[in-house]
């Protein structure tokens, strides 16, 4: 392992040489594609506008991938490259985002996540391409900024590709029964988690930054899972809303539900931190009420923006 760890460094290496200050410019727009709110927003665009049944695909692919990605860094835990290796430089800019371990890429996992079922599900060629490309590269631009080694990219690469081929058809040809039934697996998925990383004892060595994190995104998961598991059934028993309506009112409802979903996320935040403390428990809390305004609240008015621009 370590001559094969010291190869992928050598790679980065010879990368380095390619780097110029234009070049790197363009790495780190490419590279921000592959960040969660990113993911979020092209999910919540998909199941308020387009289908909400592909948009529960798109969130449970991100989810499954999550959780995979998180139990594999806090349970590998290899460091980051220029922790490996010293002489390695990371182009300014990179290494803010690039937090816990190095294994497997959280940001190439997400591109796969999200361009990748956006171009299993579409019909437009032009739209696979351009979701391809964009896989491919914010997958090159974690190495060219030096956060990533290639196995940390490839791993993350052959993870999302499965996860976005095998979960389609369960979700094409889903009932309701076998739908809640999803949701309440990846419910179960994210407690074990969530047992997993307070419980476990972790060697002495583990980088404490590294777990903290780890244990703040196993609440985050908790939470927004008992979201959508509660969201879908308030769906399906009360509000089954349709993603239909004119171009500018989807617009207008996009924009107005974002803006509420951040007022809600954001304005939580304090409250919880005042009632829980600096205990985890807050962001299961937050993101549990998050998630619901975004797939029960909002979803309410969409008979409304439905009509707009009807004559």
């Amino acid at each position: 392992m370590d001559t094969f760890l010291a190869e992928n460094l050598q790679f980065l290496h010879c990368l380095v040489e390619l780097r110029s200050p234009l070049l790197d410019r363009i790495m780190l727009l490419i590279t921000r594609i592959g960040e969660e709110s990113v993911f979020l927003l092209i999910a919540i665009f998909v199941f308020w506008c387009v289908d909400k049944r592909k948009g529960y695909y798109l969130l449970s692919v991100g989810f499954f991938g999550t959780v995979i990605n998180q139990f594999l860094k806090i349970t590998v835990r290899i460091p980051r490259p220029w922790v490996l290796d010293p002489s390695l430089t990371v182009v300014e800019g990179a290494r803010e985002a690039a937090t816990g371990y190095s294994f497997p890429s959280g940001h190439t996992q997400s591109i796969v996540g999200t361009m990748g079922g956006v171009a299993r599900f579409t019909k437009r060629l032009w739209l696979r391409a351009l979701c391809t490309a964009a896989i491919f590269a914010v997958a090159f631009s974690r190495l060219y900024l030096g956060v990533h080694t290639p196995l940390d990219v490839a791993a993350s690469l052959l993870i999302g590709a499965v996860l976005v081929f095998a979960l389609y058809p369960t979700f094409l040809r889903a009932d309701e029964y076998t739908m809640r039934r999803i949701f309440l697996f990846m419910l179960v998925l994210s407690m074990i988690y969530l047992l997993y990383v307070e419980l476990w004892q972790f060697p002495a060595g583990v980088d404490a930054e590294n777990l903290s994190s780890a244990v703040k995104n196993a609440y985050t998961l908790f939470g927004a899972l008992l979201g959508v598991l509660l969201a879908y059934y308030l769906d399906t028993r009360f509000i089954d809303f349709r993603t239909e309506a004119v171009w500018w009112a989807q617009l207008l409802k996009l924009t107005l539900g974002l803006a509420l979903v951040l007022a809600v996320k954001s304005g939580l935040k304090a409250p919880l931190a005042m009632l829980f403390g600096d205990h985890c428990a807050a962001h299961t809390v937050r993101y549990f009420a998050t998630v619901l305004a975004a797939g029960t609240l909002w979803p309410m008015t969409f008979a409304w923006f439905a009509r707009l621009g009807r004559k």
